[in-house]
């Protein structure tokens, strides 16, 4: 007789697995809404956890705030026919009492609330005692600090199981994404967070579904542990978020679409090779700061010449010329005029940095 597992047992393996994928829609809406949802996402063979949002924080009033409570009930009944686990959104100590209550396998905290150190405490003293997983996006806004002091606070509560979403920041006159990825955030976020959960949601990136599948595989190639997507069953009809999200058939379309790609493999001859590379890459960065730390010293110099001579740091001509000579080099070299202007621009700031320190010592 084969032992019938828990469902935190299975809640369990799906935090474990990799990749793993968390879908469904953006809202519950109706009874009939979330069981079709749920049915079709476990005909797809690929979703770990089901999600839905039941508390929806909208940025004007008017717009549909989630069905509430009441939808709860409708997600345990999904759950027990379809054995897959729920996860859904929580902002307030109350919401976190009714997930719990209606037992919710995985709360996530939202980026609207991560924002809110006093948010995130709220949540965070609901959650003492609790033995649940918790996800936490990234606040809208692109600071690491807060979302790392989410993560502090909640680990403070004394949950064990803490994992990382990556949504998007706000970012003004972004019209390419929903929320602007910037991966650069993502990527040092990981790097602090080495063996922490880490998943990417394309759906609040993106904005829309054309693009879904470009972010996805960007992800994956970028080592996240999973993807959030969203899924409707009638996208169009959706009573939020409409243009964003797929059908679950879309959905399994899209995942056998992604080239899943691994962080190592077992191949002496692979590891040679890339140890090689890596070596050359190392002497190539000392190089690089040896001949930084000379441009700052000949920086120096002209700081002295411009405090002797009473002239101001920045000059603007000078400026707007090293960069119009940059981006031809870096154009003939393959290098893209974005990295170009974030990389003189750092070294302009120090430039500035050790000038003014001569002009005030």
């Amino acid at each position: 007789m084969t032992e019938t597992k828990s469902m935190k047992e299975i809640t369990q393996e799906a935090w474990n697995k990799r990749p793993l994928i968390i879908s469904g829609p953006c809202s519950a809406e109706t009874e009939e809404q979330v069981m079709e949802t749920a049915v079709q996402l476990q005909r797809t063979g690929k979703v770990d956890v089901m999600r839905a949002g039941i508390w929806k924080p909208r940025t004007r009033p008017g717009s549909f705030e989630g069905i509430g409570t009441k939808g709860l009930p409708w997600l345990q009944k999904a759950k027990k026919l379809t054995g897959i686990p729920v996860a859904i959104e929580v902002a307030t100590a109350k919401q976190v009492e009714d997930a719990l209550h209606f037992e919710v396998d995985i709360l996530w905290i939202g980026a609207r609330t991560t924002v809110n150190p006093f948010s995130v405490q709220e949540v965070a003293d609901a959650l003492r005692g609790v033995d649940v997983p918790v996800l936490i996006k990234n606040p809208i806004n692109p600071d690491l600090e807060l979302w790392i002091g989410a993560v502090e606070r909640v680990a403070k509560a004394g949950i064990r199981q803490i994992g990382l979403i990556h949504r998007g920041f706000s970012s003004y006159g972004n019209t390419e994404y929903r929320n602007a990825p910037m991966w650069h955030l993502a990527i040092e976020m990981k790097r602090r967070h080495p063996n922490m959960l880490f998943i990417n949601d394309p759906s609040h990136i993106c904005g829309r579904r054309d693009i879904l599948l470009d972010v996805a595989q960007t992800a994956i190639d970028l080592d996240f542990d999973g993807l959030m997507i969203e899924t409707h069953v009638d996208p169009d009809k959706a009573w939020s978020d409409a243009k964003q999200q797929i059908t679950p058939e879309k959905l399994g379309e899209l995942l056998n679409s992604i080239r899943w790609r691994k962080e190592d493999v077992a191949s002496e001859e692979y590891h040679t090779a890339l140890e090689k590379l890596r070596q050359q890459i190392n002497q190539l960065d000392d190089e690089l700061m040896q001949i930084i730390g000379e441009r700052m010293k000949i920086s120096e110099k002209i700081g002295k010449y411009k405090k002797e001579n009473n002239i101001t740091i920045l000059q603007t001509n000078r400026w707007n010329a090293i960069l119009e000579r940059a981006f031809k080099k870096g154009d003939k070299l393959g290098l893209s005029k974005e990295f170009i202007t974030k990389y003189f621009d750092a070294v302009h700031m120090e430039s500035i940095n050790h000038q003014n320190q001569i002009m005030n010592s």
